[in-house]
């Protein structure tokens, strides 16, 4: 039981400390990948870039709020689950889902960035 609760202030810990990072890091990210891609800050909003990166933006922010909601929920579902070994592997599963996504939608995120900053650079030269 000792070893259990253990695992568990582990995985709080570390979503405690990797959610603000990935939440920051993200932020960061996107304007500096607007920036290079020449996505429009203000005024402009008929040109293709500013629409994809709008509809990328709203992705990953929708992605990553699907994301905190699973992992609180898989949270939740292990704390209350008082030892019954169906719920914590259920829990388990929620959590294991949710970070596999988190990797699925941070590989998609680096791909498309790499895209449109090729193609930018591209169109540019």
């Amino acid at each position: 039981m000792i070893v259990m609760h253990r695992n568990i202030a582990k995985l709080v810990a570390l979503i405690g400390l990797v959610l603000p990072l990935t939440a920051l890091a993200q932020i960061e990210l996107l304007e500096k990948a607007g920036e290079k891609a020449g996505f429009a800050t203000e005024g402009e909003g008929s040109d293709i870039t500013v629409i994809v990166g709008g509809v990328i933006k709203a992705a990953l922010t929708v992605m990553g709020t699907l994301f905190l909601a699973q992992t609180v929920y898989g949270g939740y579902l292990w704390m209350t689950a008082r030892g019954e070994e169906e719920q914590i592997t259920k829990a388990k599963h929620t959590l294991r889902t949710s970070v596999i996504g988190l990797g699925i939608m941070l590989g998609a995120y680096a791909i498309t960035t790499f895209v449109v900053s090729r193609l930018t650079e591209a169109t540019l030269e």
